[in-house]
């Protein structure tokens, strides 16, 4: 099928689903997501035979280490995947809840109501078990969602999708309520995104480039996930324990992921101890660390800091997504200066203070412009599932709809709803007939 015209179906049967959506109880959601649930487990070693063939492809592509770790799908990540579909089984049903409601004068009864957002376009990078988590946040809420991920992970795709349609006939979902575009054609992307008499809202997720070129084509709403440039700051007055722990965390655990830090910085009063305390530990992990002219005199002169690589930052290594073992190192003077640093160099994602002063920790949580701010914790823990969503669309960085990780609640609108009683405005209705007074017959009455 010519290109334009398949892009065309898939969108015209997502489109149409939505009203078989809307008819849905609670129950055969969960059902859906609970069988889809049983056959990952069930096909879990074919799922791991096309990831290989992704994996594959990508090694022969020379991708970093950082990056095939984001495509890999192993029995953990599907166990991950089949908590996810549990754990949003589990969720409250937000579509037709009322979440407000009031009396006004009049008697009218005003409110909002929860409904779907509608049919939703994801387009996204690298890693496949974003399928499964998009899927089961738009089955629980009604959404239609037409998937379109990176051609790197096209046969982890298929398979995923196909399980999510084997579930969805045996349970009675609307089988094109989830869509897949099979293609790594990239004209794709740009068809899709003049869909918008078919397609209500775009996300995408991925690298900067994919997020400006779908905000710069979309003819259709656009809730932006921009890169996610992390700082952690660790103050004068931070606690040395946690401030290891956290800037170890945050960075090696999994450096890939867009809520991995990318700058660390450092109070100039505490940075001679802490520095060559944590070059340690990265250098045992690989880490570069890309310093300022502090850092690196502290660092060079450091035997702590021998097994690590040490380079001079550039300004713009303070404003990269590194997705990779290297991290940016300012140290500063003052509080004002960590606080003005982050808001200059962060993309508004996650941020965090490590600091045992009560006041310095919730001046950071109102001065830090970003989605998610945090006192004493990783950054990594900016994630739907772990703040108890059940999975996420992905961190918004907008400052509309929705900021930070998206759930299933926020994959909804509210609307209003009205009851009333033949109530009418200004009392402005249907004329009233007047009354005709009878004609008098003279002749009648003279005769009388």
């Amino acid at each position: 099928m010519e290109l334009k015209k398949y892009i065309e179906y898939i969108a015209q049967n997502a489109k149409k689903s939505q009203k078989k959506l809307l008819k849905l109880n609670t129950k055969t959601k969960d059902d859906t997501l609970l069988k889809t649930a049983q056959l990952l487990i069930e096909r879990k070693n074919e799922i791991i035979e096309e990831n290989k063939k992704d994996l594959e492809k990508a090694r022969r592509k020379g991708y970093s280490k950082a990056l095939l770790d984001r495509l890999t799908l192993n029995e953990k990540r599907i166990e991950g995947m089949v908590k996810v579909l549990q754990d949003v089984a589990s969720l409250p049903d937000p579509v037709g809840e009322v979440i407000h409601m009031w009396t006004r004068p009049n008697g009218l009864r005003v409110g909002q109501m929860r409904v779907p957002l509608g049919t939703i376009l994801i387009i996204y990078e690298s890693r496949p078990n974003v399928t499964i988590e998009a899927a089961a946040l738009c089955i629980k809420s009604s959404n239609a969602v037409i998937l379109k991920g990176g051609s790197e992970t096209i046969n982890s795709n298929r398979i995923l999708v196909d399980i999510i349609k084997q579930a969805s006939k045996e349970t009675g979902f609307p089988e094109t309520a989830v869509e897949f575009v099979d293609t790594t054609d990239r004209e794709a992307v740009n068809l899709l995104l003049k869909m918008d008499n078919y397609i209500d809202v775009a996300i995408p997720r991925g690298g900067e480039g994919l997020i400006k070129t779908v905000v710069e084509k979309a003819k259709m709403p656009v809730i932006k996930h921009y890169k996610g440039v992390c700082n952690l700051y660790v103050d004068s007055e931070a606690d040395m324990e946690k401030a290891l722990n956290i800037a170890y965390n945050a960075k090696v655990q999994r450096p890939s992921v867009c809520n991995a830090i990318e700058n660390l910085v450092v109070h100039a009063d505490i940075a001679e101890e802490f520095l060559p305390k944590i070059a340690y530990y990265y250098g045992k992990a690989g880490v570069e660390m890309r310093c300022d002219e502090k850092s690196l005199k502290i660092l060079q002169d450091a035997p702590e800091a021998q097994d690590v690589e040490i380079v001079p930052a550039t300004e713009e290594d303070y404003y990269e997504e590194f997705l990779d073992l290297i991290i940016a190192v300012k140290v500063v003077d003052t509080f004002d200066e960590a606080i003005d640093f982050i808001n200059k160099y962060g993309s508004g994602h996650s941020d965090s203070i490590v600091t045992e002063n009560y006041t310095k920790g919730m001046r950071f949580i109102n001065e830090i412009d970003s989605a998610a701010v945090y006192i004493n914790a990783s950054t990594r823990f900016t994630d739907g599932n772990e703040f108890g969503l059940g999975a996420e669309m992905g961190i918004s960085t907008d400052k509309i709809h929705v900021r930070g990780p998206m759930g299933l609640k926020d994959l909804t609108i509210p609307k209003y709803i009205i009851f009333g009683n033949g109530q009418i405005r200004d009392n402005f209705g249907i004329p009233k007939e007047k009354e005709q007074t009878p004609e008098i017959d003279e002749t009648a009455c003279n005769q009388g």
